[in-house]
């Protein structure tokens, strides 16, 4: 019998990198007169993939990968290691190790940034993959990097349960198959509702392995 999988965004959810990511931008959008305040991170940049970004906002700053390169390059060197993970995070994490289930890590951010980000939350060894949206034909908010996940990995959407954040990263998971768990780390419970989440928690405290898989058995009863 295959064992189910869980399937995880990384800014936001195993880890709150917000904070980091909204400076770097503000630094370097500045000269185009945008402040970046809480409410343009969520409108304007918060799940979208860096080269869009930079091509919707700098359209005249040059090569938009260049910017999302020189971008994360600066995310990496102000990332504090060791840094925590999300609450309740790498307790779920260790017992769906335990448990054999498969766990992958699906995510828009460059692949050093994801495999930098793991590292400094100490869980890079528990995940079978990491799927990384540019990688990919297309990334979130489309589903193909969930659905490359699922490929990978030899599970059905079934039996995934996709862990998000953002818009974006809600709307690719729910249109995978998988079932789709909010994190309310910047946005509430109707807001991820509405991009198609099936449940919502605050953080990973008060959802455990077996809660994950009666989720799973409502769902494909």
């Amino acid at each position: 019998m295959t064992h189910p999988a869980l399937l995880f965004d990384l800014d936001g959810t195993l880890l709150d990198t917000d904070s980091i990511h909204r400076d770097v931008f503000a630094d370097m959008l500045r000269p185009t007169g945008l402040e970046v305040t809480e409410e343009v991170y969520l409108s304007k940049i918060h799940g979208r993939l860096n080269a869009e970004i930079f091509a919707d906002l700098m359209p005249d700053a040059g090569d938009p990968q260049r910017l999302s390169e020189d971008k994360e390059a600066e995310f990496r060197k102000r990332l504090p290691r060791p840094y925590p993970a999300m609450q309740g995070a790498e307790r779920l994490v260790r017992e769906a190790q335990v448990a054999g289930w498969y766990m992958a890590v699906v995510t828009n951010a460059p692949r050093l940034n994801a495999e930098a980000m793991l590292d400094a939350i100490g869980l890079r060894d528990a995940f079978d993959l990491i799927i990384v949206g540019e990688e990919c034909l297309r990334g979130k908010p489309h589903p193909d990097p969930y659905l490359e996940a699922m490929r990978e990995l030899g599970v059905k959407p079934a039996m995934c349960a996709a862990f998000e954040d953002s818009p974006s990263g809600m709307r690719a998971a729910a249109a995978s198959g998988a079932f789709t768990v909010g994190i309310r780390s910047s946005l509430s419970d109707a807001d991820l509702r509405t991009a198609g989440a099936q449940a919502t928690y605050a953080d990973f405290n008060d959802i455990t392995l077996a809660s994950v898989r009666a989720h799973l058995r409502e769902t494909n009863a």
